[in-house]
């Protein structure tokens, strides 16, 4: 079983009504069926707001030394062990490399999806090794700090670390569908839901993002988005033992609603 299921948090967690109410208004209107593009056509999901800018604030321009004295060292003490404040550009795979990466991702895809036998649990572990990297080696730290913080139980600590990997790497999904799974943790279902559907823009395949989603809007009392969510999950990863569960669980509530 992979890292990452360890964060779709499936239990019934408490949320404060107001977290619910403003996300049921900001997106429970406008979403529409949150379904993997790979599997079914799915209309758009909302853009997601950029809430946490980043500004490149200017240094100002320092005065020319005295005439005849040497201009002194202005070069920044950069803290190469801090990335969260001084992240190196990611690094840019080449062409070759990301088509290699995305053949890599097809055929696992397809053998996460064979219904029996075991080879499965292999490529899940596959998926989620290619999913956690960014192609940079200063977002890949970022990305670690903000798992060991949500390990810990420090959300806010990790909801930091993975605003400046977003902010920097706004092309890794993974770095959205962590920052989504701390928002979760901390009740904040708005940014949590916009985090995983940015995830689906450029991962439609992310089976952990479709099955947060389910368990988020299960939550909110949208049972049909959350059947269709896991649904679209179990799609791709038939394997989802919590997933399944949940489909069941929500099947049995409709029919005894229907009765």
């Amino acid at each position: 079983m992979g890292w990452v299921d360890s964060y779709i948090v499936l239990m019934r967690w408490p949320v404060p009504h107001f977290h619910i109410a403003v996300a049921a208004g900001l997106f429970l209107g406008p979403m529409t069926q949150v379904l993997s593009p790979a599997i079914a056509a799915a209309q758009e999901i909302p853009p997601v707001p950029n809430v946490l800018n980043v500004q490149d604030n200017a240094a100002p321009e320092a005065a020319p030394p005295p005439e005849g004295e040497a201009a002194p060292d202005d070069s920044p003490a950069v803290p190469l062990d801090d990335p969260v404040t001084t992240p190196t550009e990611p690094s840019e795979p080449t062409a070759q490399a990301r088509l290699r990466e995305r053949e890599d991702l097809d055929g696992l895809f397809a053998e996460l999806a064979q219904p029996e036998g075991e080879s499965w649990s292999r490529a899940e572990t596959d998926i989620l090794r290619i999913w956690s990297r960014s192609g940079s080696a200063a977002m890949d730290m970022l990305y670690k700090r903000g798992e060991a913080a949500l390990d810990a139980g420090d959300t806010g600590s990790a909801i930091g670390h993975l605003t400046a990997l977003t902010d920097h790497a706004p092309d890794f999904a993974g770095g959205w569908y962590l920052r989504g799974v701390a928002f979760y943790l901390e009740g904040d279902f708005g940014p949590a839901i916009a985090d995983m559907a940015e995830t689906l823009k450029l991962e439609p395949r992310h089976f952990g993002a479709l099955t947060q989603l389910g368990v988020m809007f299960e939550e909110l009392g949208d049972d049909k988005r959350a059947m269709d969510a896991y649904r679209a999950s179990l799609k791709i990863h038939p394997h989802q033992q919590d997933a399944a569960d949940a489909v069941t669980r929500l099947q049995e509530k409709n029919e005894g609603t229907d009765a």
